[in-house]
């Protein structure tokens, strides 16, 4: 997330659980991550969203947060194409969870 320009708020390793919380810039919402600590979570984490899109970022520079996102380790599923509301993409993180970066409203 750092590669992304997120913030990192706290860090909390609990033995078999870790939390942890950072913050997009310009004091945008915080999202809490937290590490799959059973076999079973394990298993589930490149499919948490059942293969749909998870999350809906808004970014205000297409080109620039789409080359952040590749830095990072991110996969373009497709090219960026012209939707009514704006530029729009999916991606895949390196787990395989799946967004959209969309332009903000």
């Amino acid at each position: 997330m750092r590669g992304l320009g997120f913030d990192l708020i706290e860090d909390i390793d609990q033995n078999t659980k870790r939390r942890i919380t950072v913050q997009p810039p310009a004091d945008g919402p915080l999202v809490v991550l937290a590490r799959a600590d059973t076999p079973g979570k394990i298993a589930r984490v490149e499919n948490q969203a059942g293969g749909r899109v998870w999350l809906f970022p808004h970014w205000g520079d297409f080109a620039r947060d789409a080359a952040r996102i590749i830095a990072a380790g991110g996969v373009s599923e497709e090219p960026p194409r012209q939707a009514p509301f704006g530029i729009v993409a999916f991606w895949q993180d390196p787990f395989g969870n799946r967004s959209d970066l969309v332009p903000p409203s």
